[in-house]
Order: structure tokens, then C-alpha cells, then sequence
């Protein structure tokens, strides 16, 4: 039997869902209501005359919604795609939310040098796997704290000696005392689609992407 249920698109709350709202609208996804001041987590809308509806959620859980089926689409940041490994297609980069993946760390002991291999050190992160996969490539050993936000204090406590965090501007860095070490990896927001809908749904999905697409086109031209 057919899949009746409207289709389903997770959408990150914060800073990116500011970014993310003008490519949707360019193509012509169209929520019900302003989805930047609604207090629902789930909103009608309309595509191509079809009724569809997302969700609002913490951008960590868009990856988790997608690949368990619950959203049929999604936006989520490299980080979490790399971090996470979700089993879901990534059709497309959308170029928003561009930022780095760094490790970051005092003035004063980044330009001290890098650990040395064999060294220990500690490391606040919520990526954790990304952390350790970096620091046991440099043959470090690395104490990961977790940590869900603020990642700055950790050094100025003395609970670390480094951080992983994303770094848009560096302005928060600065004003923390802390600078760059080195770059992990670029960052920016993709699309992504989970398996069994792009399988099952593909005359919905596919449209929604090339008009996406379109959209990130016509954005980078102007």
C-alpha cells in the first residue's frame, strides 16, 4: 500500500533554522506558520500543492529523526554526520551554517607546540569520536570530557587542556583566551533522506531536492 502520511522534514532549531528558512521558501516548502516563533515541534505546510509537515528540533536529533524513519528528510550539520555516522543519503550540501571543526586550546600552550606523541591530555568535546579518532591518529592520549555547550570554560577551570568545538568567527575564542590549533574539518549543513523513504517515496523526495538544489544555485549566484 501506498505511504498516506504527509511527508515528513526535520529542521534544526537555532541559528541555522534562520538560514535554512529562505531556501526553503526559494523551493517553495511553505510552513503553515512563522516556525522561528511557534512553541509547536511540529508544523503543517505545503509543497507542490501537497500537504507536508516538519519538525522542530535540537539539531544533535535531526540525524537520529532521519535515520529511524520518523522525518522522511532532513537538515543537519557535517558535524553531526560525521560524528554520528547515521545511516541516511546525503544528496546534497546546502552551504549554509558554514563554520570549522577545530581544536582549540590556550594562547599559552598552543604555542607551546602539539602534545607529543605518547602525552596525555585532556579534552572537552561533545564530539567525542571525532576527538578521539584525531588525537589516537597523533598517538596522544586523550581524556575525553564531555560536554554539551561552553566548551571555552573547560581550559579557563583547568578541567582541560584543549577543546573540539565548532569556530564560525573566533570572536568567543578570543574574548576567552584561547586560539586556534588546527582544523579538523570544514563544516556547512547538507540535506539528507532516509533510505526506505527515498526508495518508497522517491516521486515526492526527488522533487523537493532538485528544487533545493536549484535554490543553493540560484543563492551562490546571487
Amino acid at each position: 500500500m501506498p505511504d498516506t502520511r504527509p511527508l515528513t522534514i526535520a529542521l534544526s532549531k537555532g541559528r541555522i533554522l534562520e538560514q535554512t528558512l529562505p531556501l526553503l521558501a526559494a523551493a517553495g516548502l511553505t510552513p503553515a506558520e512563522d516556525v522561528q516563533k511557534t512553541r509547536k515541534l511540529m508544523v503543517g505546510g505545503t509543497f507542490a500543492g501537497e500537504e507536508i509537515r516538519f519538525l522542530i528540533i535540537r539539531a544533535a536529533d535531526v540525524c537520529t529523526y532521519v535515520e529511524q524513519g520518523a522525518a522522511d528528510l532532513g537538515i543537519a550539520g557535517r558535524d553531526s554526520l560525521l560524528e554520528y555516522r547515521p545511516h541516511v543519503y546525503e544528496p546534497l550540501d546546502l552551504k549554509i551554517g558554514r563554520c570549522r571543526l577545530c581544536v582549540c586550546g590556550p594562547k599559552e600552550l598552543v604555542e607551546a607546540g602539539a602534545p607529543e606523541r605518547g602525552s596525555r591530555i585532556r579534552v572537552a568535546t561533545k564530539y567525542d569520536h571525532l576527538a578521539s579518532e584525531y588525537y589516537l591518529a597523533q598517538g596522544v592520549h586523550a581524556e575525553i570530557i564531555h560536554l554539551y555547550g561552553s566548551m571555552e570554560l573547560a581550559p579557563l577551570v583547568d578541567m582541560a587542556e584543549r577543546i573540539v568545538d565548532l569556530v564560525e568567527t573566533g570572536g568567543t575564542l578570543r574574548a576567552n583566551g584561547l586560539i586556534e590549533e588546527t582544523t579538523l574539518c570544514d563544516i556547512s549543513s547538507r540535506l539528507i533522506v532516509n533510505p526506505a523513504s527515498f526508495a518508497t517515496r522517491k516521486g515526492q523526495i526527488q522533487p523537493i531536492i532538485e528544487k533545493l538544489r536549484q535554490a543553493v544555485e540560484q543563492s551562490d549566484n546571487g
